[in-house]
């Protein structure tokens, strides 16, 4: 993960600025904590401004983007976060897991960092019907499959989860995979495509640019999905899970 945004990272701070829209039920999942460790942090978006935040960051290039005043960043990694059982009130996780080498030992540890809860961003592989992957770059989900943990795994890591769905907004700031959904041409600007990291996984981009750029010109994508420009948001598999740490929960239960 540190290599890969070491390499594409340069500007990514130009394309993915931290929406409202996502930054609302993110923060409300926090709740009062009081601290938080923010995981695969990258230049802070959406981290709470009412808490102590410590951030975990892997990249050079990122922690070198995060703003003037932002929490302070520590170089590690999800899978060796350096803070003893229960340091944090909760675990903050944003569109992060997807980077990690070993994502079942970093959820482990996100939990063991977290009195209270652990809030995820993560997008769940198994919803399909995005017009981007299906028609142009199919080679994203076959991708995304084998790196972002299911709903399974992460229930496995954290027990039982409260999942809710977190529709795209068509003008999502945002720069993520889904964020131009309505707005096609987007996906063909080398700086937007340079912000999403699947971009860099996949290969060869080119053929599928030309294909989108030529339905693009010749009305094919209006016919297809035109009706999508009526839609204000989209359910593209974005989903905010909220999980109590075992520990957190075998305490409440022994509570009398």
């Amino acid at each position: 993960m540190a290599q890969l945004y070491d390499e594409i990272g340069v500007g990514y701070s130009d394309h993915r600025r931290p929406d409202a829209r996502f930054a609302a039920p993110i923060h409300a999942a926090l709740g009062d904590a009081a601290s938080v460790v923010n995981v695969g942090a990258g230049t802070g978006s959406y981290e709470p401004g009412h808490c102590k935040v410590v951030a975990i960051e892997p990249s050079t290039a990122m922690i070198r983007q995060r703003i003037a005043g932002s929490a302070p960043a520590v170089r590690a990694t999800a899978a060796a976060l350096p803070f003893r059982d229960g340091a944090f009130d909760a675990a903050l996780a944003v569109l992060t897991l997807h980077h990690w080498k070993h994502r079942t030992r970093g959820l482990t540890e996100l939990a063991r960092v977290a009195r209270e809860r652990v809030v995820i961003l993560t997008f769940d592989p198994q919803v399909t019907g995005f017009w981007l992957v299906d028609d142009y770059f199919p080679r994203i989900l076959e991708v995304d499959r084998s790196i972002v943990p299911t709903l399974a795994e992460f229930r496995q890591a954290l027990g039982d989860i409260e999942v809710r769905e977190i529709p795209v907004p068509h003008d999502c700031s945002d720069g993520f995979l889904g964020a131009y959904w309505r707005r096609p041409e987007r996906y063909l600007e080398a700086g937007v495509r340079g912000a999403i990291s699947t971009f860099g996984r996949i290969g060869d981009v080119e053929p599928g640019l030309q294909r989108l750029r030529r339905d693009l010109r010749d009305g094919r994508w209006h016919e297809r999905h035109g009706a999508l420009l009526e839609r204000d948001e989209l359910d593209l598999g974005y989903r905010l899970l909220i999980g109590t740490p075992r520990a957190s929960a075998d305490r409440s239960r022994s509570t009398p």
